[in-house]
């Protein structure tokens, strides 16, 4: 069995914990006498620097190709004052677009040993298992007109964001959400802002229509603003969360502050085609290069792309086990001191990853 993995770095830590993942990978496949092709290219601010563009053509065109994409961050103050078409974020739109990666997957899982990680209490965060399920490609990110102006009554700029979305994006989102709600505990919010947005009440009107075809799922409503007081007053009582583009990007970072750090949180990003996988966390290039960044979610990514795109569940849970037993032992990153009985380096914590889940396979 061979699989190809496009691998896109980016930028600050994105480099380092992509390295550590893949290390952990490549030992995997190796045990299991599987060949593993792996082909890096730039993007981001990597790609500006070295061509001018956030990502290339050619980039794109590999990606599709590939049998996964893992990515591992984009952006940082060098490129900040770039104008809005050659920022290294549209790097990672265009991936999404042009991959057809509509639905992207956040895993929130408080690990019993990091119940005093997180900075509520430890009976508010204890036992967490939630799953934000975010519309990738609609919304305010994506929407046109985008642009800015001169006002001519003012005599200064005018700024206008689009928020658009059509009934087959907000259906298909939600039909996954459903279906991931099912394999779980059956219980599904969705998110909004119906009582402002008129894109809201499209969305709430098109969830209430398809919550027919899923009696055994139980459903509910909520404004986002509910949700983000209810995210750390209440975590508990939420299942699968599915909203649209830019709540969920904001209230998947707020969630993963319960499991103690940011540090923490993988993501997959599925849709028509190839499935990309990338830790939630940004580039932090304050900490670049000093071996202190904390690997694991982008680690935990990688167990997703095992389970989503390689067809590998058993990997998969082997990759996962081994996580959440080298968190038992008390080995932490600097993004979690606290409790912690050994502290370790970004490579530090993959090599002690590798070790547990060769003793697996």
């Amino acid at each position: 069995m061979r699989k190809t993995i496009a691998v896109v770095p980016g930028d600050g830590i994105g480099v380092e914990v992509t390295e550590a993942a893949l290390d952990v990978l490549k030992a995997m496949f190796n045990a299991e006498n599987m060949e593993l092709q792996l082909e890096t290219y730039l993007i981001g601010g990597a790609s500006l620097d070295a061509f001018g563009e956030p990502i290339k053509d050619e980039v794109v065109e590999a990606c599709k190709k590939a049998d996964a994409v893992l990515l591992g961050a984009v952006g940082g103050p060098a490129w900040d004052n770039l104008p809005a078409e050659k920022r290294p974020e549209k790097a990672l739109l265009r991936l999404r677009k042009e991959l057809g990666l509509y639905n992207n997957l956040r895993p929130v899982k408080v690990y019993p040993s990091l119940t005093d990680a997180s900075t509520l209490r430890e009976e508010v965060v204890s036992g967490v298992d939630l799953l934000v399920v975010r519309e990738l490609t609609g919304g305010l990110y994506f929407g046109l007109p985008k642009e800015t102006k001169p006002h001519k009554e003012t005599g200064g700029e005018q700024a206008v964001d689009s928020m658009v979305y059509h009934t087959f994006e907000i259906e298909r989102i939600v039909r996954d959400a459903f279906e991931a709600a099912r394999k779980r505990r059956r219980k599904l919010t969705s998110v909004d802002k119906a009582n402002i947005l008129v894109t809201s009440q499209l969305w709430r009107k098109t969830v209430e229509r398809l919550a027919k075809e899923y009696p055994d799922v139980e459903v509910e409503h909520m404004l986002v603003d509910n949700c983000a007081m209810q995210l750390v007053r209440n975590p508990k009582q939420f299942d699968v969360i599915v909203t649209e583009n830019m709540f969920g990007d904001i209230l998947s970072d707020e969630a993963a502050m319960l499991t103690g750090s940011i540090g923490m949180l993988p993501s997959a990003s599925l849709g028509t085609g190839t499935g990309m996988y990338e830790p939630v966390h940004g580039s932090a290039p304050d900490i670049a290069g000093k071996n202190i960044a904390n690997p694991l979610a982008t680690i935990a990514s990688v167990a997703m792309m095992l389970r989503f795109s390689l067809d590998l569940p058993a990997m998969a849970d082997t990759l996962e086990t081994a996580i959440q037993e080298i968190l038992s032992e008390g080995y932490r990153c600097a993004d979690l001191t606290q409790g912690a009985a050994h502290i370790v380096g970004t490579r530090e914590m993959a090599e002690l990853i590798k070790e547990r889940v060769l003793k697996k396979v």
